[in-house]
């Protein structure tokens, strides 16, 4: 009986050094090399589309326009991640840049530029196309990024 006991022991004992080493093996597998270890959650990802588009209308048989980003606000959370899709509706070409930061592009009619950045801290980040600034150029063009 005392026999019957070591022996399940035993075997109970080599199953579970099995299971571990398995285990340790493959994390270190599918870890690519890496021990595992406790690491802060990825800070998370927002998407926001957006598209470059013109109002306009007519004024004492003058046609005025001006050209916008919609949506004209957005927003993100600290710490996240951004990508801004923006599409060209209107307009030939729209280079702006993210004030405060190092983000530039240009949005061409037809196609989607896409930039990604974290927003270095909390604030309101102007994204400004250099084309259309002020009246005179059909602008301003702005829309606001708002860091909470």
């Amino acid at each position: 009986m005392f026999t019957t006991i070591r022996i399940r022991k035993s075997a109970v004992a080599a199953v579970l050094t099995v299971l571990c080493l398995g285990l340790i093996a493959g994390g270190y597998y599918y870890g690519n090399g890496r021990a595992w270890t406790a690491s802060a959650p990825a800070a998370p990802e927002r998407i926001i589309d957006m598209v470059a588009g013109e109002f306009s209308s007519t004024q004492n048989g003058k046609e005025v326009e001006a050209y916008v980003w919609h949506p004209g606000t957005v927003i993100a959370e600290k710490g996240e991640t951004v990508t801004l899709r923006i599409r060209g509706i209107n307009g030939a070409s729209h280079p702006f840049y993210i004030e405060g930061t190092d983000v530039k592009g240009v949005v061409k009619k037809g196609m989607t530029t896409s930039v990604t950045f974290t927003p270095p801290k909390e604030g309101t980040y102007r994204i400004i196309c250099t084309e259309h600034p002020d009246a005179a150029h059909n602008g301003p063009m702005i829309a606001y990024l708002v860091v909470d």
